[in-house]
């Protein structure tokens, strides 16, 4: 893999979806944010999303990776990691809701595997052809990295269930439909006494004793998140994912890849990052009228950021391209993780600094992915989750 800050691709079949979705990124859904006044701090609507989810279903994007039995192309994982790639270095504030990450067919994950027939027709083929949204509700205040700790409750009620508990978090939660929440059993008699049992359940959002409430305002400043309060919340049988017990296994069953399928979205944006620091070093004039980039100094931060990126890149799509061939990957997506996070939060530092003022200014780009890189340290598991799991995998090898 060679290094560029608009790379090619050798594989014919993707090199022609990165064509097409750049021409859309920067053409049509670029004028459309421009026409509608959205930037990454408004608050979004659905009739702001609607549209997108639609015009992307139409181009072939929305819900790509899907198999073809779902209107999708059946993406390789390093295919469908080159579009994410792109939706970073892209610049647009709805490039989330493109493939659907933000409340369509990306942020369900794998849960059609464990649908049912009922709940393939009522859920997730409407959230498919972007007629539904959805929300994954599993963090709590105090479950976020141990989320077996969590505190929600679901209490078997005749038919069905009842569900209390407060999640947060949950993105997309302020235009989605239903959402996916994993609880945890309230045993009795002999089983009360074993470790905890968790279920995975599709809550409408406007089934009585369900509230979304505004959730807190990441650093990021996008308004995207919502608390999602259930107080003694009636679901029925039928909207059980898979059997009592496997809540868990579902939400993270495909951990791995998720872990892996979030670095090239970030690794998107630091190369965008990367791309306008090139610009404002070329462009910013100096002492003599020369430009920044002149400087030694300046020369060697770039370097050192390019250097970074290509390294942290490669990385990624290797394991991405192992995984493909359907080897574990398991310790690999933990680095993968934990190098893509640090590197990049390095990079966008060095790219605020050579900003100067500019780079400390709200409304600036840079300052805006600074805060959102810096996220990603702690989102999706901290650094710290990462190198625990690194540290595991090395103890058990011989």
């Amino acid at each position: 893999m060679t290094f560029s800050l608009r790379p090619d691709h050798a594989d014919p079949r993707t090199a022609e979806l990165v064509a097409r979705l750049r021409d859309y990124l920067d053409g049509e859904l670029a004028d459309y944010e421009r026409e509608r006044g959205i930037t990454p701090s408004g608050r979004l609507t659905r009739s702001d999303l609607e549209p997108v989810w639609r015009r992307s279903r139409e181009l072939g994007f929305y819900g790509v990776h899907l198999p073809e039995e779902y209107g999708g192309q059946g993406l390789t994982y390093t295919q469908l990691a080159a579009l994410k790639e792109e939706l970073g270095a892209s610049g647009r504030v709805l490039a989330h809701s493109v493939l659907g990450d933000m409340g369509g067919p990306l942020r369900a994950g794998d849960i059609l595997r464990h649908a049912t027939r009922h709940q393939l027709d009522t859920f997730l083929l409407p959230l498919i052809r972007g007629e539904r949204a959805c929300c994954f509700s599993l963090t709590e205040t105090d479950a976020g990295s141990d989320v077996r700790s969590m505190s929600t409750v679901a209490v078997r009620d005749g038919d069905g269930y009842r569900l209390t508990g407060h999640k947060v978090f949950s993105s997309a939660g302020p235009f989605a439909d239903f959402a996916i929440v994993v609880a945890r059993m309230a045993e009795t008699g002999e089983q009360a006494d074993d470790k905890p049992r968790f279920s995975a359940f599709l809550v409408d959002l406007d089934s009585p004793g369900c509230r979304v409430e505004d959730g807190a305002t990441p650093m990021s400043g996008e308004h995207i998140e919502s608390d999602i309060v259930l107080d003694d919340c009636r679901v029925p049988a039928a909207n059980l994912l898979g059997e009592e017990g496997e809540g868990m296994r579902i939400a993270l069953g495909r951990v791995t890849t998720n872990r892996l399928l979030h670095c090239p979205t970030v690794l998107g944006a630091t190369r965008r990052a990367l791309d306008l620091t090139l610009d404002r070093a070329r462009t910013r004039l100096v002492a003599q009228g020369r430009p920044l980039l002149s400087l030694q100094a300046i020369q060697h931060k770039v370097a050192d950021m390019a250097t970074g990126l290509y390294a942290a890149r490669s990385m990624t799509y290797a394991a991405l391209a192992a995984l493909d061939e359907g080897r574990e990957v398991h310790t690999e997506a933990f680095m993968c993780k934990l190098f893509v996070a640090e590197s990049a939060f390095r990079i966008l530092d060095e790219a605020v600094q050579i900003h100067g003022k500019e780079g400390l200014t709200q409304g600036n780009e840079i300052e805006f992915l600074f805060r959102k890189i810096r996220m990603f340290r702690v989102l999706t598991g901290t650094s710290e989750i990462q190198r625990n799991g690194i540290a595991r995998a090395l103890a058990f090898q011989h």
